[in-house]
């Protein structure tokens, strides 16, 4: 997928870097970058405002492919756009980028499973739950 500027996502949200995200040499660690992804797909699927996620299902990441392409470096924040590229039968796949000062820094695809909790077998998406995913979909998605 083509990067998007963040004003392209349904979803926007930030987290602030704090002097514990550095590494050794001064830049954000890599492993981070996975943290302000999952503030975004909280933010996605979780937000009270409009829970995507159903009473008796949890979603769990099936899969992860994180890009790096720029440093991020403390002080300040990163705000993260997030979108859906597909959704599928009980799953979707989610596009997200990182933002530093304007900056693309990182940008992800994860596969998210909708399962039943206590069963921990995936369970099909209802139609409420397509619906609301629907709305979540990045332009020229699939």
């Amino acid at each position: 997928m083509q990067r998007l500027t963040l004003e392209d996502f349904p979803v926007i949200t930030f987290d602030k870097l704090r002097y514990a995200d550095m590494d050794a040499i001064g830049h954000v660690n890599n492993a981070v970058f996975s943290t302000f992804l999952e503030t975004g797909r909280v933010e996605l699927l979780y937000h009270p405002d409009n829970p995507i996620v159903s009473p008796d299902t949890n979603f769990v990441v099936a899969s992860l492919q994180l890009n790096f392409l720029r440093e991020i470096k403390w002080p300040g924040q990163v705000n993260i756009g997030s979108g859906l590229l597909k959704i599928g039968n009980s799953s979707m796949k989610v596009y997200q980028q990182i933002f530093q000062n304007g900056q693309c820094a990182a940008n992800a695809e994860t596969v998210i499973v909708q399962i039943g909790k206590g069963t921990g077998q995936s369970k099909p998406l209802s139609d409420e739950v397509k619906e609301k995913l629907g709305k979540l979909l990045l332009p020229n998605a699939g």
